[in-house]
């Protein structure tokens, strides 16, 4: 991560954010049950936002540091931080009552990798499980925050099919002004 975009990462303008703006607009109609997994939470401000309103969290952070700092930061609560990464979930199948990130799917290093996390998001979700999320699209702003860095934004107009394709039902996509949300339960 850039210096800016770690910053940003950190950020009360991104606490509000996600407080006011994306926690509303990923979870309108959406219960997100007893076992919710968050991927890619970065620092944790998402994650300390979601803990609240689930029994069990477990949060997958591929970089091991972050990962690691975030564990021992909400050790004894009812947040499990796992190593790891997305694309390769190291849960049995169906465990998990919903899944949820927030901006990280431009961060997975290809089209073909975020497919592979679709898929293994699905193969974890309990049937009729929920993943939702929100993401960002291309912009200058956008590839000025991940300069030197992976940036490969997800196209909203392609996702629905791709989540289709990995197993998802009544999918649905919305954009926002420059953020989009999606959703699809486990067929």
């Amino acid at each position: 991560m850039n210096g800016l975009h770690h910053w940003l990462c950190r950020s009360r303008l991104w606490r509000r954010t996600v407080q006011a703006h994306f926690l509303p607009w990923v979870f309108e109609d959406v219960e997100p049950g007893d076992d919710l997994l968050e991927l890619g939470p970065g620092p944790g401000v998402t994650t300390d936002l979601l803990r609240g309103n689930v029994k069990r969290l477990t949060a997958v952070e591929i970089d091991r540091l972050v990962a690691h700092d975030l564990a021992a930061r909400l050790a004894g609560t009812n947040v499990t931080v796992v190593a790891g990464d997305a694309a390769r979930l190291p849960f049995t199948h169906g465990c998990f009552s919903s899944v949820v990130c927030f901006t990280m799917l431009h961060h997975v290093l290809s089209s073909e990798l975020q497919d592979t996390l679709f898929r293994e998001v699905r193969r974890v979700l309990k049937p009729d499980g929920i993943f939702t999320g929100v993401d960002i699209g291309p912009s200058f702003g956008m590839w000025l925050v991940h300069w030197g860095q992976p940036f490969v934004p997800v196209a909203p107009a392609s996702l629905a099919v791709r989540l289709r394709a990995a197993g998802f039902k009544d999918v649905a996509v919305e954009t926002g002004r420059w953020v989009f949300r999606f959703r699809g339960a486990a067929a």
